[in-house]
């Protein structure tokens, strides 16, 4: 049993008190990640910013769904998984893309599968990919903006993965029914 602390807005430092609020008004609840990260407010903070962040990148809900799942798949997060899969329908993300990410098989969209396998090489390389891997990258319609946005994806994920794995952080129960 983990021993990190589910802030509340109560219970919570003040400086972490209005980003739960924030998390409050744009998931309609606090997600036990952003209670557990409520300890070190600026790391709430910039997980918030960087959520924020990802989302105005380059990437559709499609393309978004991939980077986060890939890298939560890689790291095995119990948290994460449900809850980006929750993400995902709320999206409109196809099922079938969802399912192919979490039970790691290729995808069958061509540009999809490569945007995994790249996010992936980037996260088991630590951010080094080869020149044949960079240029499949590319062949398949994507660009320098778009593997430094996957750089960004990968910043987020390590702080809630690893937080996770830290805190042990109990599911939602919204995410519940996404656990596999």
């Amino acid at each position: 049993m983990s021993q990190f602390k589910l802030h509340t807005g109560e219970t919570a430092p003040e400086a972490a008190q209005p980003l739960i609020k924030k998390s409050n008004a744009a998931f309609g609840m606090l997600p036990n990640l952003h209670a557990v990260m409520a300890e070190a407010p600026t790391l709430l903070e910039g997980y918030q910013v960087l959520h924020e962040l990802f989302q105005k990148t380059s990437f559709n809900a499609e393309e978004l769904t991939v980077v986060w799942q890939s890298i939560n798949v890689e790291h095995s997060c119990h948290y994460c998984i449900p809850a980006h899969s929750a993400i995902a329908a709320s999206m409109k993300v196809d099922d079938a893309i969802v399912d192919a990410l979490v039970n790691k098989k290729p995808l069958e969209n061509e540009k999809l599968e490569v945007l995994r396998e790249t996010t992936l090489a980037l996260v088991k390389n630590r951010g080094v990919l080869s020149e044949q891997a960079l240029n499949k990258f590319f062949d398949a319609g994507y660009a320098q903006q778009q593997v430094l946005e996957i750089v960004l994806g990968i910043s987020q994920k390590v702080m809630s993965n690893y937080t996770n794995h830290l805190a042990d952080t109990p599911v939602d129960q919204p995410f519940k029914k996404f656990e596999k």
